[in-house]
């Protein structure tokens, strides 16, 4: 009866914890290719008085390579393209990929590099890279946190801050803010 009972105990305790916990930094190791169907990137920018606009890229590809021996020598590589911004507004989505924004016929790739990745605990890191947007290049901080590892699968939430006057794309501030919140689920596949 008491082994039955602290079975039990056991097994709802295993339940209890998160899946990530019991991933270990050797298991996570490896290189994987972003997975577009099973991964998000949407973006958020306020505006005064309230409301706002949201949006999402619906095409980009990229890289994630964990080492295991030295996380600072992990990297991050996202390509997005522009032109594939939608917010649920045709007029708005135009003008977006016009050269007011981000200048699709121009630039048709908005790009990220890291050049450092720090673990800020056992789940999470700083990574820190150059982004590059209309021939425009800052370094730029986001926070990844580990969602889960399963089958040969990663999947990380990402978010992050970046100030769009910085690569041109400042038209319509301070109406609407110059802060644009990215909200990214990234979901790889190892190999």
């Amino acid at each position: 009866m008491y082994a039955r009972i602290l079975g039990l105990a056991a097994f709802a305790a295993c339940l209890a914890m998160p899946v990530f916990a019991a991933v270990a930094l050797s298991d996570a190791a490896g290189s994987y290719t972003i997975s577009p169907g099973a991964s998000s990137i949407r973006f958020t920018i306020g505006k005064a008085g309230g409301g706002g606009l949201d949006g999402a890229f619906a095409r980009f590809k990229g890289t994630i390579r964990i080492d295991n021996s030295d996380v600072g020598r992990s990297a991050v590589n996202l390509t997005i393209y522009p032109e594939s911004v939608g917010t649920g507004q045709n007029r708005i989505d135009a003008f977006l990929r016009s050269d007011a924004v981000f200048d699709t016929a121009n630039s048709p790739e908005i790009q990220f590099r890291s050049t450092s990745v720090k673990r800020t605990s056992d789940t999470t890191a700083l990574v820190t890279g150059q982004l590059t947007a209309r021939g425009k290049t800052f370094a730029e901080k986001f926070t990844a946190e580990l969602g889960g590892l399963k089958g040969g699968t990663i999947k990380f939430h990402v978010t992050g801050k970046v100030l769009r006057s910085r690569y041109g794309m400042d038209v319509g501030t301070p109406i609407y803010s110059n802060v644009v919140n990215f909200d990214m689920t990234l979901t790889g596949r190892r190999g």
